[in-house]
């Protein structure tokens, strides 16, 4: 039996997919939003707050492997106490309950921003981890101190795998997360910046995680990262997928930082989120480099997608989804 949390998230809903056409038995947690996979009878779903240990304690019971794939991800100051909750506390109590269900095997999904993004001429591998200096946003910090609680886990028995996505591509809700992106440029969001930073296909990001858990490999955490290219690249390709403007602005330093300010004072009045903020402003002018050789080495014959091929079967999936 196999216990997926995160069940509704873009990485959750793509790794059942895949799980089902293996055709493995699935126990999948969701907390508000409901799942995105069809009914299918190996499925069964259970709607479950990871702050709830009662419940995730009676999901996990009878479960060998679990994925956890259950995050909060916002780059926004009122939101830290929410990162917190979720990110650290509630991988403690996944880890717990694992311990205690005596699962045999955790695949835990992190961030490249666990590893801190923002390191001057260095190419980022795994043996990095996050530091004050090196890291420019308060998610980044929780998923760090969410890998804690995994390795913690690791030190009382549980076999453990991390795996450290960069940003991923995939056809989600372009409402939220990493999908925005493609929402954005399809509304002909003019501004581009020459940042530079990896992303990777969220089906390769599943793909890995299944080999990674039926594997012998354990204590150990991966990178997953297709290409590092910039962030004009990646938005030029969206708007020609869908026959949008190109981006034509180019964001300057000071120009950042007088954007997410001036964001941050507009969202005071208004109550809406900015749709620049700091972290996120300093982010886009980066360049980041993340070296991908470990995860190729451990899993011979594995290739990642390359990032147009993703940009362009996501931009695909969403026209047909939104019907646009």
């Amino acid at each position: 039996m196999i216990l997926v949390t995160g069940g509704s998230g873009l990485v959750g809903s793509e790794l059942i997919s895949q799980l089902l056409e293996r055709g493995e038995e699935i126990i999948a947690i969701h907390h508000n939003s409901p799942l995105q996979a069809a009914a299918h009878t190996n499925l069964r779903t259970i709607e479950c707050d990871i702050l709830d240990t009662s419940i995730l304690e009676l999901a996990m019971a009878g479960a060998e492997q679990v994925y956890h794939c259950a995050a909060a991800i916002s780059f926004h100051q009122k939101d830290v106490e929410k990162l917190f909750n979720i990110n650290v506390r509630g991988t403690a109590n996944v880890v717990n309950a694992a311990i205690d269900a005596g699962v045999r095997k955790i695949v835990h999904v992190s961030s490249v921003s666990a590893l801190g993004r923002i390191r001057n001429d260095q190419i980022i591998t795994e043996d990095m981890n996050w530091t004050e200096k090196s890291s420019n946003s308060e998610y980044g910090k929780s998923k760090y101190f969410g890998e804690m609680e995994v390795w913690r886990g690791a030190g009382e028995g549980l076999q453990v795998v991390v795996v450290n996505p960069s940003t991923i591509l995939g056809a989600g809700d372009w409402n939220q997360g990493s999908s925005e992106i493609f929402k954005s440029v399809y509304k002909e969001f003019p501004w581009y910046s020459d940042g530079i930073s990896g992303f990777v296909d969220v089906k390769d990001v599943a793909k890995a995680m299944i080999l990674l858990m039926n594997s012998e490999i354990s204590h150990e955490r991966y990178i997953l990262n297709s290409e590092n290219t910039s962030f004009k690249n990646v938005f030029t390709e969206i708007a020609k997928c869908f026959g949008k403007k190109l981006p034509v602005k180019k964001v300057t330093p000071l120009l950042a930082e007088m954007v997410w300010r001036w964001e941050a004072l507009s969202s005071r009045f208004s109550g809406k989120d900015p749709m620049i903020t700091r972290e996120t402003a300093r982010t886009a002018l980066a360049s980041v480099y993340f070296d991908n050789t470990k995860i190729l080495k451990a899993l011979p014959g594995f290739q990642f997608l390359p990032v147009n091929d993703s940009i362009r079967q996501t931009c695909a999936t969403f026209q047909e989804k939104y019907h646009l």
